[in-house]
């Protein structure tokens, strides 16, 4: 017995070490480039609420010593300084140097509005830095410190990243510096909500508030990507870490050290995923590609003559098989450069030309007014009504579309449509009234799926939906 159980002990202590044989070493490369790895302290002087070139109002005759003063601090303080505690507002981050004459990266949002930038070394040195320029739409900045012979990172391609491997990162996470956590690979190319022109690195390494900055290493110890963001529902580490990849980022830093700042390329459309039901409307085998719900005006696609309802499935001969695939493609493409794409047009492959456009600023849209003289309920549950001129031009409305004034149960109701949408389209029936939207519910067949153009809160969209009797 004793024996057998000799052997068992020995056999596990086997399979133990072969387990750790495995595992990656991280030690030599943390002793390589945590040197090069920075903290990001930044202060921002508290701004006074008192509108421009206002003074302080004259002090009513014989009021007492200790009022005065209290007066005087609270007009010249009207927050008291670092949110009421009577200092400069503080915030740390992470960095890392990409070379040697002191070039420094982080992100857009760990220096924004700073009046003072301060990196720390991790030989205790502390100098100040320069903020040679930052890109909002990638989260990118550049600073420089005036320093020599400075410990540099290599810069590493993450195209050659496959998910599964392993990735380092360093960072000051809550202040504690040089710390490092490990992981591996979770997925790539993902789109995140206001991170369009980034097709973000997913990891499992642990990101927590003070990594934002920091480098993410691959097994060669190069720098694969920047740590940016973490989904979290409590504020802290969750599994879930993104990183904007390098070949973005030094896309963003040759603009930045050129010119001060980043240029995006533009193509002009409002896009969204093909769903499975959406495909079935437009006779489509699979799901894929990127579907244009809008044509902006006097965009580079609406001179290449794209129509509402294209599908994008190719941009300079690579494969769009998501609508988050098309953004950063565009985004990292030189303004004014030639630029293709293959569309599918009522079931057609069609190739389109364009040039690049610059990535104009976005004005807010307007929401909708309250419409009178509604269209009773039909087969596919909604009340509608026609727009006026006035509720068109709140709406940046062109041309046609009625508003959804209720929604009963229904298809409609099933499809996702609200009380407030416009419907623009039904299948390739363009909606210019009320008499034009009876026409096209009459002729959308029962048992198949038909495509709706909406626009919601100022956004367009397609909604796939079906009768079933």
């Amino acid at each position: 017995m004793l024996k057998k159980l000799g052997w068992s002990v020995f056999l596990i202590f086997l399979f133990n070490q072969s387990v750790w044989a495995q595992l990656p070493d991280f030690t030599e490369m943390v002793k390589t480039n945590g040197v090069a790895v920075v903290n990001i302290s930044t202060t921002q002087k508290p701004k006074p609420e008192i509108p421009d070139g206002q003074k302080q109002p004259p002090l009513p005759e014989g009021m007492p010593p200790e009022m005065e003063e209290l007066f005087k601090h609270f007009y010249n303080n009207p927050d008291g300084g670092n949110g009421g505690n009577g200092g400069d507002a503080q915030s740390l981050g992470s960095g890392f140097i990409i070379s040697k004459d002191g070039y420094v990266l982080t992100n857009h949002h760990v220096v924004k509005d700073a009046d003072e930038i301060i990196v720390k070394f991790t030989d205790r040195r502390e100098l100040v830095a320069k903020l040679i320029g930052s890109d909002e739409r990638t989260d990118v900045a550049v600073l420089k410190v005036e320093a020599n012979d400075l410990p540099a990172v290599t810069i590493g391609d993450p195209n050659k990243m496959q998910v599964g491997e392993w990735v380092l990162a360093i960072g000051s996470p809550f202040g504690f510096e040089q710390s490092v956590t490990a992981g591996i690979v979770s997925a790539k190319g993902r789109s995140l909500p206001g991170g369009n022109y980034v097709p973000f690195i997913q990891t499992d390494v642990a990101i927590n508030p003070g990594n934002s900055g920091g480098p993410l290493f691959n097994m060669e110890g190069q720098v694969v990507g920047i740590n940016s963001q973490i989904y979290s529902r409590t504020g802290g580490f969750m599994g879930l870490s993104f990183s904007i990849p390098m070949d973005v980022v030094m896309n963003v830093v040759n603009q930045i050290k050129a010119s001060g700042k980043a240029a995006h390329g533009w193509l002009g459309v409002q896009i969204q995923d093909v769903t499975r039901e959406l495909a079935e409307s437009f006779g489509m085998k699979k799901p894929q590609g990127a579907l244009v719900s809008k044509v902006m005006p006097n965009s580079p696609a609406e001179k290449a003559a794209l129509q509402i309802g294209d599908i994008i499935i190719e941009f300079n001969g690579q494969s769009i098989d998501k609508s988050g695939d098309l953004p950063p493609m565009v985004g990292m493409t030189p303004i004014h450069d030639k630029a293709t794409l293959k569309i599918l047009r009522q079931g057609s492959e069609k190739t389109v030309n364009f040039d690049i456009g610059l990535l104009p600023d976005q004005a807010g849209k307007a929401e909708p007014n309250k419409v009178e003289k509604a269209k009773a309920a039909n087969r596919i549950g909604l009340t509608v009504s026609d727009l006026s001129a006035e509720e068109k031009d709140a709406l940046q409305i062109t041309k046609g579309g009625v508003l959804v004034q209720s929604v009963a149960n229904g298809p409609a109701k099933n499809a996702g449509i609200l009380q407030g949408d416009v419907i623009l389209r039904i299948a390739n029936a363009v909606i210019s009234d009320v008499a034009s939207f009876d026409k096209a519910i009459k002729d959308i067949p029962v048992g198949k799926s038909v495509a709706l153009l909406i626009q919601r809160r100022g956004s367009p969209a397609f909604i796939a939906l079906k009768i079933d009797k």
